[in-house]
């Protein structure tokens, strides 16, 4: 487990950062921001402290041999090169060996790796490993899309642009026609 955020030191140097740029922490808009910002970063930047074999425990027994697929599930995490957030949806397929997980859970576990520092080519592989590991399916493919505020509001500020990343283990990963299957499902659903 990871240590608990120490949002007292949030606060004493995001009141430094603001003395940097030339505001007076104390004025009427300022006063309570320190503390709006730690309180933040300790909602955006809780995965660390989450355990998400906690999620698996809502495993079936089930005979199912064709392809599982949650599209669209909305996430937001934080770059580690910015600290400014990236916006997206992951899609989760997987072709189940014994088990199947319940819907819900997909969900947090993209979350709970989601709510850390984190670049997405990192992130997507971390979702398609842990589902790989607890669920032990013939394959996963993984594929976030995002939108990252790095790009798009500073530096080159290109707004509109998506970053797309895959993570493919087993089957869709080795055979090419159920990898071109999951595809389609992903993108043409």
């Amino acid at each position: 487990m990871a240590k608990k955020i120490n949002q007292i030191k949030i606060e004493k140097a995001v009141k430094e950062i603001l003395l940097a740029l030339g505001e007076n922490p104390n004025r009427e808009g300022l006063k309570l921001t320190p503390k709006r910002v730690a309180n933040m970063y300790a909602e955006l930047l809780s995965g660390p402290n989450e355990n998400p074999k906690n999620f698996v425990k809502s495993v079936f027994r089930e005979k199912c041999d064709e392809v599982v697929l949650l599209r669209d599930i909305p996430f937001s995490s934080i770059c580690e090169h910015h600290l400014m957030p990236f916006i997206g949806k992951a899609h989760i397929a997987y072709l189940p060996g014994d088990f199947v997980i319940g819907v819900s859970k997909l969900a947090r576990i993209v979350d709970s790796f989601a709510k850390r520092l984190q670049v997405q080519e990192r992130l997507t592989s971390q979702i398609a490993d842990f589902l790989i590991d607890t669920l032990k399916p013939q394959g996963v493919a993984v594929v976030l899309e995002a939108s990252h505020s790095c790009m798009t509001i500073r530096g080159i500020k290109k707004p509109g642009s998506v970053m797309v990343t895959s993570a493919l283990r087993g089957i869709f990963k080795k055979d090419p026609r159920s990898r071109a299957e999951v595809m389609s499902l992903i993108h043409n659903a």
